[in-house]
């Protein structure tokens, strides 16, 4: 990703007032006292900063609670994002700060904050084998491993059961030919298609096009993202819009229902 418009001189001059503020606000932590019965409190839990949505919701996935998105999901790239004052902030009370490669603006707003956060880069993909690695290494860090676990039961069953819902709806009961925008294989494979061909995130040039339409596609993955309109015009195949954002509510699985529900309807399902 080439473009970011972080501000960084104006998110440094807040970092000295927000500087000032936590030392004048500064009290003993919930981890070093003591409950008035004298009894240890259990272990607090971890505040996690994540850029967007997708980091939060695996964030959520791996048992945090207390967990702030900085990027709205209204918008859909991440790095044209300008941060607000209320980003520093959160920033600078948070135990672990995550972010995607394609994000590098983090490391520099926490570095603006003057946060003592943990920076964790995330591999985001929707492959249930990596989503669900990728919490379970989240869960690690954060002392969370129970809720990781418990919360891989719930996905393995509930993806279990879309995949087979999906493949029930195969046109004529074979597998679709797929094309795939490089960060929506994850829908081929829910989908119990093997993609014929995949194109982006680069601009698809003329001579992708034509060697991905000679592979004569039924359906075209594409990304809702990074989307550059219809990606096989006049070739016959049905263009299925993937989202890769969980919603608000930071729910993972509701990414893998929502894409299940387009790929019935493009095959003819209900």
């Amino acid at each position: 990703m080439a473009r970011t418009r972080v501000r960084i001189p104006s998110l440094l001059a807040l970092s000295a007032a927000l500087a000032l503020t936590a030392a004048c606000g500064n009290t003993p932590s919930s981890q070093d006292a003591k409950s008035q019965d004298g009894t240890q409190p259990q272990a607090k839990k971890p505040v996690v900063v994540v850029t967007t949505t997708w980091e939060g919701a695996f964030a959520k996935a791996a048992g945090a609670e207390d967990v702030k998105v900085i990027v709205p999901q209204s918008v859909h790239h991440a790095p044209d994002y300008d941060p607000k004052p209320s980003d520093l902030a959160a920033v600078a009370k948070a135990d672990f700060v995550l972010y995607a490669p394609f994000e590098p603006y983090a490391a520099k707003i926490k570095e603006a904050a003057g946060s003592k956060a943990k920076l964790v880069e995330v591999e985001l993909d929707n492959d249930p084998t990596k989503a669900s690695a990728e919490v379970a290494r989240l869960a690690g860090l954060f002392g969370t491993p129970e809720a990781a676990t418990q919360w891989k039961a719930g996905f393995d069953t509930e993806y279990t059961k879309l995949n087979k819902d999906v493949q029930a709806a195969w046109p004529g009961g074979k597998a679709p030919s797929v094309v795939s925008q490089v960060f929506t294989t994850w829908a081929a494979k829910l989908a119990g298609a093997t993609p014929v061909g995949t194109y982006g995130p680069e601009a698809v040039t003329p001579a992708q096009l034509a060697e991905l339409a000679a592979k004569k596609p039924e359906l075209v993955l594409d990304n809702a993202h990074m989307s550059t309109g219809t990606v096989l015009p006049d070739s016959g195949a049905k263009q299925v819009k993937i989202v890769n954002y969980p919603g608000e509510d930071l729910d993972l699985l509701a990414v893998y229902r929502n894409a299940a529900a387009e790929l019935k309807k493009a095959m003819g399902g209900s």
